[in-house]
């Protein structure tokens, strides 16, 4: 199992930005993993944000994150980071960070297998 625990949420005006940070266990970049970032709004279904390879450079984005958010990470010390911009209201809600073995599936969070309890995200207008 892996461990993953995030931190960073927070309150700001639109326009701002925050850092997510998710810790995660050092065994998963050794091998071929998937860490995602999902985000749930109130009352909403969880919805894929970003996510990148444990093994390798590639990232991915859904089309409401691309030119706003930035994932990367950090293997020596065994975080992954979501840089948010520009932020908007419709971005309040919980995030979170999850992972799996194998390719990314931001699409279908029900596919990954090891969740945080997530860090809450509130941005006012």
């Amino acid at each position: 199992q892996v461990q993953l625990v995030e931190s960073g949420g927070g309150s700001v005006q639109a326009g701002g930005s925050l850092r997510l940070s998710c810790a995660a266990s050092r065994i998963i970049y050794s091998m071929h993993y998937c860490i995602s970032w999902f985000h749930q709004a109130p009352g909403k279904e969880r919805e894929g944000v970003a996510g990148l390879y444990t093994d390798s450079d590639q990232t991915y984005y859904l089309d409401s994150a691309k030119g706003r958010f930035t994932i990367s990470r950090d293997s020596a010390q065994n975080m992954v980071y979501l840089q948010m911009n520009s932020l908007k209201p419709d971005d309040t809600g919980i995030y979170y960070c999850a992972a799996r073995q194998g390719d990314c599936f931001l699409q279908v969070p029900r596919w990954y297998t090891d969740w945080g309890q997530g860090t809450q995200v509130t941005v006012s207008s």
